[in-house]
C-alpha cells in the first residue's frame, strides 16, 4: 500500500524583549548559568508574575504578518507537567483563549493553514555533565536562565506534505518573524525551535493516521531529514502490519534517525486550568490599528515588487528579499539610481558567498548601498573589470572605503588603450604558434585561449571587450574544410 505523510509544525519563536514575559529578568544570550533569575522565573511560593506588555505587543505584529484574527481577549493558563527543569511544576501558557488565531504562511504556490498562535514562558534547561557524581552515578545540571523566556508558539493545520515543505515553510516563517523584528530566528541559540507531527495515512484518503511528535531539531537540514527519516520508519511499521504509537520522538544527528522519548501526552493530561494569578488580557481594536501602521513591507510583497517593478526573476527576488538586511540595502541601491540587475547580481553571487564563507551577516561588514552603485558604473563606464569588480567588492565588505580610491590604491583599473592592447595580442599569437595553426585548421574554440594567454599577460587589467575586437582583426581566417 502506498502512503502519503501528513506533517504539521510547532514552532516556538523567542520574542525579542528585553526582560522576561513575567519578571524583570534580562534575556540576554551567553550569561552564566543560573546568573539571570529571580524568585518568580525560579517559581519561588508566593511571588506573582507581571505581564510583559511588550511581549503581547510582538504576539499581535506576528498576528498580523500571518492573516491571524487577533482576540479581542486572551487567557493565561496553567500547563500541569513535571519536568526537572521547570521550577514551578506548571508551564504559564495559554490554551482555549489564545492570542491569535488561524492565520497564513505561503510556501511557493501553497499555503499553509496556522491553527493559532499562543504566549507562553519557556522552561529552563538541562546540562548534561557527562562526568559522574556521587556514587559513581551520572548526573545532569540545571540552568535557569531560560526560564521564563517569552515565547510566542507557533502552530500549523497538517497541511504539509513533504520533508522539503517543511523546510520552505520554515524558512518563510522565519524570514516573517526576522523582517518584523520579533525574533532574531537563531537556531543556534535555541530562539527558533521546531516540533513536528508527522503521520502516514493512505493515498487518496483523508482521515489522519496515528501521529508522532519529533523534537531536537537544531537545523532546517536537520528537521527536513528527521521528518523523512520518520516517514521511512512508520511506513515500516504500517508495512509490517503493526500500528504506530502515539509518542514522541528524539532525532539522532549521529545515525540518521528519530528515537522514542515518552508515550504522548493529550492536551487533558495536562490539567489545564486558567492562572490565578494573571488577569485575562483585553486588547482593543485601536491597539491592533496602531500596531498595523506600523507593519513593515514584508517578504511575500518584496518579492512581488522586485519582479513586477524591476524585472527580477523569481530565484533572484527569493534571494534578495531573504534577509531583511539585504532587501534594505538592495532597495537603498535602486534609489540611487543603480539597475537593479546589476545590483541584484552583486549581491546575490560575491556577496552572499562572502557572507557564508565568514558566518557574517550582512550588517556586519561595512558595505554601504553607494558602494554597490560606484561599482556598477566603474563597470559599467569600463573602468573596472567585472572580475576586479569582485576584488574591490571584497575590501569594501571587509574593511568599507570608496569604490574609486580601492581602484586607484590597488592599481585595479582596467585598460582599455588598443594600441597598448594590440601589442600584448600579437605578442600572444606570435608566442603560441602552435595553437595558431590548430585554430587556422578549424579548431575554433582556441580562441578562448588566446583570450586568456592575452588577460593573463594583462594581469587581468585589459578590457576583454577591446580583446575580442583585436582578436577578430588579427586572428588568421579558418580554413575551409
Amino acid at each position: 500500500m502506498k502512503w502519503e505523510p501528513v506533517i504539521g509544525l510547532e514552532v516556538h519563536a523567542q520574542l525579542k524583549t528585553q526582560t522576561k514575559i513575567f519578571c524583570g529578568c534580562p534575556t540576554e544570550f551567553g550569561r552564566e548559568a543560573n546568573e539571570q533569575v529571580c524568585p518568580v522565573c525560579l517559581g519561588m511560593p508566593g511571588v506573582l508574575p507581571v505581564l510583559n506588555r511588550q511581549a503581547v505587543l510582538f504576539a499581535i505584529r506576528t498576528g498580523l504578518a500571518l492573516n491571524s484574527h487577533i482576540a479581542e481577549v486572551c487567557r493565561f493558563d496553567r500547563k500541569n507537567y513535571f519536568y526537572p527543569d521547570l521550577p514551578k511544576g506548571y508551564q504559564i501558557s495559554q490554551f482555549d483563549k489564545p492570542i491569535c488565531v488561524g492565520g497564513r504562511v505561503k510556501v511557493g504556490e501553497k499555503t499553509v493553514r496556522l491553527q493559532r498562535a499562543h504566549l507562553e514562558e519557556d522552561a529552563g534547561k538541562l546540562v548534561h555533565a557527562g562526568a559522574t557524581g556521587l556514587h559513581g552515578s551520572e548526573y545532569s545540571l540545571v540552568d535557569f536562565n531560560r526560564s521564563g523566556m517569552p515565547l510566542l508558539e507557533i502552530v500549523s493545520e497538517p497541511d504539509i506534505s513533504s520533508p522539503e515543505e517543511a523546510r520552505l515553510y520554515l524558512t518563510e516563517l522565519r524570514n516573517i518573524l526576522r523582517y518584523i523584528e520579533v525574533c532574531d530566528g537563531n537556531l543556534e541559540e535555541g530562539s527558533f525551535r521546531c516540533d513536528a507531527n508527522v503521520s502516514l495515512r493512505p493515498v487518496g484518503e483523508t482521515t489522519l493516521g496515528t501521529r508522532a511528535e519529533i523534537k531536537n531539531m537544531n537545523s532546517f537540514k536537520a528537521v527536513e531529514k528527521a521528518i523523512q527519516s520518520e516517514i521511512e520508519r512508520q511506513a515500516a511499521v504500517l508495512d509490517a502490519g503493526q500500528k504506530v504509537k502515539q509518542e514522541t520522538r528524539l532525532w539522532n544527528e549521529n545515525d540518521g534517525k528519530t528515537h522514542p522519548m515518552r508515550s504522548k501526552e493529550e492536551s487533558h493530561d495536562y490539567r489545564y486550568f486558567p492562572d490565578p494569578d494573571l488577569m485575562p488580557v483585553s486588547i482593543s481594536r485601536d491597539w491592533v490599528e496602531e500596531v498595523a501602521k506600523t507593519m513593515p513591507e514584508l517578504p511575500e510583497q518584496r518579492r512581488e515588487r522586485y519582479r513586477s517593478e524591476h524585472g527580477l526573476s523569481q530565484d533572484d527576488a527569493v534571494v534578495i528579499a531573504e534577509a531583511k538586511d539585504m532587501a534594505d540595502l538592495f532597495d537603498a541601491v535602486l534609489k540611487l539610481g543603480t539597475p537593479a540587475k546589476a545590483a541584484a547580481n552583486y549581491l546575490i553571487g560575491p556577496t552572499n558567498y562572502y557572507l557564508n564563507e565568514n558566518k557574517l551577516d550582512l550588517a556586519q561588514t561595512k558595505l554601504q548601498a553607494h558602494n554597490i552603485k560606484d561599482l556598477c558604473q566603474a563597470v559599467e563606464s569600463g573602468k573596472l573589470g567585472s572580475t576586479k569588480a569582485k576584488e574591490v567588492l571584497v575590501e569594501l565588505l571587509a574593511n568599507g572605503g570608496e569604490v574609486a580610491a580601492i581602484i586607484e590604491s590597488k592599481g585595479l583599473a582596467q585598460v582599455s588603450d588598443e594600441s597598448a592592447i594590440k601589442a600584448m595580442v600579437q605578442t600572444v599569437l606570435d608566442n603560441n604558434q602552435s595553437q595558431l595553426n590548430d585554430y587556422k585548421a578549424g579548431k575554433v574554440k582556441l580562441r578562448q585561449f588566446f583570450l586568456g594567454e592575452v588577460m593573463k599577460a594583462a594581469r587581468g587589467k585589459a578590457n576583454p571587450q577591446v580583446i575580442n575586437k583585436l582578436l577578430d582583426e588579427l586572428l588568421p581566417p579558418v580554413s575551409a574544410e
